[in-house]
């Protein structure tokens, strides 16, 4: 198997529908850190064919040094798609494979057999192409999200609530306020808690109302504060919110700096005053998280 050995890093992940020329080019020359190009549920089944065949041409068109933010979006593995998808994108040399509705680190043992042969095949670089799931799509999935520890080529796990409501057999996946019911709050919580436990970037799944931008840029730096390290995006307008969200304000910085400049003062302390109330380690280490987040440390 190949693990993914580098820390990887990407804030905004945006989708582009695969049959698209226009919405993949786009994306691709947008100021998402990943563009998605999407064979799943953006097209049609039987669209799926020649929606392949314009992702290869997408990638294909583009400069080696660019491929890397280049990502595709697979059919499942359990279903009949997921192969043939990879077998035709994979000579277009994409940076990543997003995975949906997996149930545990066990697809993406399989996933890794598939990529290392295709990866031979078309002369690509063995173990290079990094592999992001949807975790909790499933009913299965939501059970095992601290199955990905060790995964193969895993570099961030996402989650999605659409799909498991459908698993569910739900009507309704949200309150009558908007936010997420405790299922779905649950399935977000299992993502992290599971990206956590396997050493991987968490990253929120989409706000469907791309217009909102004002309740995008809370969500996104509430998620952030919670320990996610980037956003799904449906629209190019998104982008840009996401981005600057998920980077610590100046307050933040300053605030952050101050703790980590009173302990290196005061070394070998475990807990010291600080603005009237204790600080103890693992206040430092939040603080050195976040300094290396905003590229200060």
């Amino acid at each position: 198997m190949t693990q993914a050995t580098e820390t990887f890093s990407a804030r905004s992940w945006l989708f582009a529908p695969g049959d698209s020329d226009k919405k993949m080019e786009k994306a691709a020359a947008s100021a998402a850190d990943i563009a998605l190009f999407d064979l799943e549920d953006a097209v049609a089944e039987g669209e799926k064919p020649r929606a392949r065949a314009m992702v290869l041409a997408v990638l294909q068109k583009a400069q080696p040094a660019e491929r890397a933010r280049l990502w595709v979006r697979i059919n499942p593995l359990q279903g009949p798609h997921a192969l043939a998808d990879l077998a035709a994108v994979m000579p277009g040399r994409p940076g990543g494979i997003m995975v949906p509705k997996t149930r545990g680190g066990h697809d993406l043992v399989v996933l890794d057999h598939y990529l290392s042969a295709l990866e031979a095949a078309n002369g690509i670089e063995p173990g290079s192409t990094k592999v992001f799931p949807l975790v909790t799509e499933t009913a299965e999935g939501m059970l095992s999200t601290g199955s990905y520890v060790g995964a193969p080529r895993l570099v961030a796990m996402t989650w999605g609530a659409e799909d498991l409501a459908d698993e569910l057999g739900a009507s309704e996946n949200k309150n009558a306020d908007g936010s997420y019911g405790f299922t779905y709050e649950l399935a977000r919580s299992l993502c992290l808690v599971g990206a956590a436990a396997a050493r991987v970037a968490a990253i929120d799944t989409i706000q469907g109302d791309f217009k909102d931008l004002d309740g995008l840029r809370k969500r996104a730096t509430q998620c952030r504060r919670a320990g996610f390290r980037g956003m799904l995006a449906i629209h190019p307008a998104q982008v840009e919110v996401i981005n600057e969200a998920f980077l610590p304000t100046a307050e933040e910085i300053a605030q952050a700096q101050e703790i980590v400049d009173l302990f290196a003062a005061n070394p070998g302390v475990g807990a010291i005053g600080y603005k009237g109330g204790m600080l103890d380690r693992p206040y430092l280490a939040r603080a050195q998280q976040l300094l290396k987040l905003a590229g200060k440390a």
